[in-house]
């Protein structure tokens, strides 16, 4: 962890809605001026996507499971290399992966590549990560240890099926029986590498639909946000002003001493309520040791 170069990191499984944190902590760093270094998860995948396929394809020749939730398809000590230098110095090496045509045409390369790796530009705030791996460890690798705000987006799996099925046929164009043999793929690394990072996390927020989910295969639609409710825990109850955000998010309440129920339809309003305050922390104690 670091006083004069801070790491964020949103870490969330594919379909989960980390990027609703990352719009949140956009609208954050825009109001309060903060220059931050942005690095998306994907970019350390080890393989681009036509090489992924085919060693996808030769680990089920070879009764294996492969994916971009485990150790074999990801750059876990590269990323723990970038949080180690970042936390030391402010500095690092980032590139990017190319999801679709837009993205890569300003590079004039193919979608589903990798950029160059690069330095991060000097004079950066702090280090903001949104991705699968925030707080991953992995053997001898351990890159929670470097990050100093660590936030997990777990929806309720069901409802995160629902919107990675959604997202992946409406946005990329996938069969939906192709969907599904990914999330059966990825269930082993689900379970070994996703899920033992929330344990590791300062903040949870845990969106709950409040309709029927029980079949995540034939959902014709997403829940709304107002058809959920989201769950927010935080790691040490004391760490919060929990009367603030009860006078402020109409209608929520505490359930736990560390963990508050707000509404869906203030999300993202609770999400700024809440990030705020720990990144104002981070910058002042920089500010401090600078």
């Amino acid at each position: 962890m670091s006083e004069k170069h801070p790491i964020i990191a949103v870490t969330g499984s594919s379909g989960a809605g980390t990027s609703t944190v990352k719009t949140a902590m956009e609208h954050i760093f825009r109001r309060e001026q903060i220059n931050p270094v942005i690095v998306e998860g994907d970019s350390f995948h080890r393989y681009n996507r036509i090489d992924m396929k085919e060693v996808i394809r030769e680990s089920e020749e070879q009764g294996r499971n492969l994916s971009h939730f485990g150790p074999q398809a990801n750059l876990f000590d590269i990323l723990e290399e970038l949080f180690r230098s970042y936390g030391q110095s402010g500095t690092g090496e980032i590139r990017r992966y190319l999801h679709n045509e837009e993205e890569a045409a300003p590079y004039s390369q193919e979608s589903g590549t990798f950029t160059d790796w690069t330095p991060i530009p000097e004079g950066t705030d702090l280090l903001f990560y949104e991705g699968l791996h925030g707080g991953i460890v992995d053997g001898d690798v351990d890159v929670a240890k470097y990050v100093d705000l660590l936030i997990g987006v777990v929806p309720v799996v069901n409802l995160e099926w629902i919107q990675k099925i959604h997202r992946d046929t409406a946005e990329r164009g996938y069969a939906t029986d192709v969907v599904t043999d990914t999330i059966l793929r990825r269930m082993y690394d689900y379970v070994h590498c996703i899920t033992p990072q929330f344990s590791r996390t300062d903040i949870n927020f845990q969106r709950v639909p409040l309709v029927d989910t029980s079949n995540p295969f034939i959902a014709r639609d997403i829940p709304t946000a107002d058809e959920s409710a989201v769950v927010i825990r935080f790691r040490e109850h004391g760490t919060q002003n929990f009367p603030y955000l009860l006078q402020m998010l109409h209608d929520s309440y505490m359930s736990r001493p560390n963990t508050i129920v707000v509404p869906g339809g203030k999300m993202g309003l609770a999400m700024e309520l809440v990030l705020t305050s720990r990144i104002h922390s981070l910058i002042e104690n920089k500010r401090k040791h600078a």
